[in-house]
């Protein structure tokens, strides 16, 4: 009876909206949780953070019958997640998700946790040294930077996360100079380039530059901007600096470490070419623009 049970609700279309179905799915049902922030930066096109979230959720709960991904908007934040296996936030600031009482129950029960551009930044202090347990670095204003650029990602290192990834390049707003855990131990970069001095100032500013990344910047040291987290409680984390352009999702390389990402930190296997997940264009990223703002209209 369990077993048709749960073929039943595998069955059943999964909602990215429905979240009653998701936390009523079996165990055997890996339940992801993203959040993503209900506003833009800088006009359409510009943290669409819900366009994204809608578009991962999809593709995830397409490729494994396994899992059931929803989508919340921070107008609708969850007041539950005892049930999440993941969460991924995308925010205009971190700081709500790094304070939040039920994303901390969840990843001290061992959920995995995972952040993307704006939602990397967290306020030193509390904030940072939660997010430094759940994903082994954070955005630290004073000391991290965040310019535009396009950084040459010409070595890919062999990771599930990368499974599926060739060389690319993308500009984006692409953050850099994490504040990450002692000798980043347990701490696996994934997106490495070495950025132009042209991107840092050495003068301290809240993102701008600071002496310690102006010298790093100057003496060719490579930084990460996206990275690995195994936790000490075998959950996972994952930060991703870019995605300030909604475009770039377009980009196959640049999707495919984010759905690897939200996989990984699930507990997911993924397979040798990466998550299965269908190419999308110019067209389909600006409807999704419009599913999310339609989504917002309707109280999600």
């Amino acid at each position: 009876m369990l077993v048709l049970c749960l073929r039943g609700v595998l069955a059943q279309e999964k909602g990215i909206f429905d979240y009653q179905q998701q936390i009523d799915a079996g165990k055997d049902v890996k339940k992801i949780v993203f959040i993503a922030d209900a506003g833009t930066h800088g006009g359409r096109g510009n943290h669409e953070f819900m366009a994204g979230s809608i578009l991962l959720a999809k593709q995830l709960n397409a490729a494994y019958p396994n899992v059931h991904a929803v989508v919340y908007s921070t107008n609708n934040w969850p007041k539950k997640l005892t049930h999440a296996d993941a969460i991924a936030v995308s925010l205009n600031h971190g700081q709500r998700a790094a304070t939040d009482s039920e994303i901390a129950a969840a990843v001290r029960r061992g959920a995995g946790f995972m952040a993307m551009h704006f939602g990397v930044e967290v306020n030193k202090g509390e904030a940072g040294d939660n997010y430094l347990r759940w994903m082994g670095g954070y955005f630290e204003t004073e000391w991290s930077v965040n310019p535009w650029w396009q950084p040459d990602f010409k070595e890919i290192p062999e990771h599930p996360t990368t499974r599926g990834v060739k060389p690319f390049s993308v500009r984006d707003e692409w953050y850099y100079h994490m504040r990450f855990v002692n000798d980043m131990d347990e701490v696996t970069p994934i997106l490495s380039a070495v950025p132009p001095i042209s991107t840092v100032s050495e003068k301290t500013s809240e993102r701008g530059g600071n002496p310690a990344v102006f010298k790093e910047v100057s003496d060719a040291k490579i930084q990460h901007m996206a990275w690995a987290y195994q936790r000490q409680d075998k959950g996972r984390g994952f930060g991703f600096t870019g995605l300030h352009l909604h475009e770039n999702l377009g980009n196959d390389n640049f999707r495919q470490i984010l759905l690897n990402g939200v996989a990984w930190i699930a507990n997911l296997e993924i397979p040798q070419k990466g998550v299965a997940g269908d190419n999308v264009d110019k067209e389909q990223l600006e409807k999704l623009i419009d599913e999310a703002q339609a989504a917002l209209k309707a109280g999600k």
